[in-house]
């Protein structure tokens, strides 16, 4: 896969993950970057703009990294990683599609230590080259969980302890609630909000309340501002 722009390329060459090939323009100014590459040995290829602009959709800033595919983990890999926390906490996307919420979200979860996102197989976006860059490089510092089945996958949580908290606009004040324990917080799709079938799983739902004329915020400014108030109001 393509990852792109400058703030991805340092944060991809500050890690041990694999770069296959490197894209830059012949006019790219950074020499940072490209005595970077030339140290771990990465073949570079000086191209120009309009090779680079064919390549991905969005803006490149003058280079383009062919990596492997982001690593993603199972469920029961993830609750390895986590048994020995005593209130982990998770974001559940229920099937968000647009690529820049979910880069968002990432950079969020990151900066905040969220233990990890979960998201489904099918009907939601992937872990794209512009989800890679909107997260900043933050992507290769968190855990996203990968399931075929978001129900199923809200049991088996409820049975290692967690509880569910779903978003929505009619729900109790998300500064009410306790979050001391093991939580799963569902952010919904960005034009539907959370699937009838996930709500009914839901324990809690936290609402965001609303002063201004507009009703509703972005998926991942409504996950940034609850995961604050979960992470702020927790015990030491």
């Amino acid at each position: 896969m393509y990852i792109y722009g400058k703030n991805v390329a340092k944060e991809k060459l500050n890690t041990n993950e694999p770069i296959l090939k490197a894209y830059i323009s012949k006019k790219f100014k950074d020499q940072t970057i490209i005595d970077d590459l030339k140290e771990k040995n990465i073949r570079i290829n000086f191209v120009d703009n309009k090779v680079l602009d064919g390549k991905v959709d969005g803006l490149h800033q003058g280079i383009i990294l062919e990596v492997e595919e982001a690593k993603t983990y199972t469920l029961e890999e993830f609750f390895n990683k986590i048994k020995n926390k005593a209130n982990p906490l998770v974001v559940m996307l229920d099937h968000l599609e647009d690529p820049h919420n979910f880069g968002a979200i990432i950079r969020t979860c990151e900066a905040l230590g969220i233990d990890g996102i979960i998201i489904p197989n099918d009907r939601s976006v992937g872990i794209t080259g512009t989800v890679i860059k909107t997260s900043a490089g933050a992507i290769s510092y968190t855990t996203i969980i990968r399931v075929p089945n978001l129900a199923s996958t809200l049991e088996k949580l409820k049975k290692n302890g967690f509880w569910i908290v779903g978003t929505d606009m009619q729900g109790t004040d998300y500064t009410k609630l306790d979050y001391n324990m093991p939580i799963c917080l569902v952010i919904g799709n960005e034009g539907k909000g959370m699937s009838k079938i996930i709500k009914n799983n839901c324990d809690f739902i936290a609402t965001i309340p609303m002063s201004g004329q507009i009703n509703s915020l972005n998926a991942s400014v409504s996950c940034g501002i609850i995961l604050s108030q979960i992470v702020s109001s927790r015990c030491p």
